[in-house]
């Protein structure tokens, strides 16, 4: 095997990764969604970006056709796994609004690395397909930047009803 199928290889398996990452992101993101009451911008942000992360999805599923191989079922469904036993975790919290952003902030982030790395190996292995991460990277930069920017209006929302109304009314 040479060198340059070494880090072919290299890259697919880096696509399956994300692939079963952005599952996991779903397996995050719907849960919290339809939890959302007293915050409607992060509900139609995260709705958003579950269509994104959809894209995402056939946006990789399409690269791996063209190596003729297709995503790990394997990874797809522990991550999505993993991913729902974390949802289920944060909707028992009071505070389930503020974890779940700091969570989202951190996955988004875990995202945008993996996109970055995934380019890096696209761009020397001299394939075409990294436009199309490209793109997902964006929009992963998008949300993370979003979720930046409104932290502190969540927080505060946050701090209001529960001063307000207790826990139970603050929490989604």
């Amino acid at each position: 095997m040479t060198d340059h199928d070494r880090r072919t290889s290299l890259f697919i398996d880096g696509l399956r990764n994300a692939h079963a990452m952005e599952k996991q992101a779903l397996s995050i993101m719907t849960p919290q969604v339809a939890r959302i009451v007293n915050y409607p911008e992060v509900a139609d942000r995260l709705r958003a970006h579950i269509d994104e992360t959809e894209g995402q999805i056939a946006r990789l599923d399409e690269v791996l056709r063209g190596f003729d191989t297709s995503a790990s079922m394997l990874k797809d469904t522990g991550l999505s796994l993993s991913g729902s036993m974390a949802a289920v975790a944060h909707s028992v919290a009071g505070d389930e609004i503020l974890k779940n952003s700091f969570a989202n902030y951190a996955f988004e982030h875990f995202e945008i690395a993996s996109y970055k790395a995934l380019i890096t190996l696209g761009e020397d292995c001299g394939l075409a397909s990294v436009s199309m991460l490209q793109q997902s990277l964006d929009e992963e930069l998008r949300m993370a930047a979003w979720i930046d920017e409104t932290l502190p209006t969540v927080t505060r929302r946050y701090a209001e009803l529960y001063a307000g109304e207790g826990p139970g009314e603050a929490k989604a």
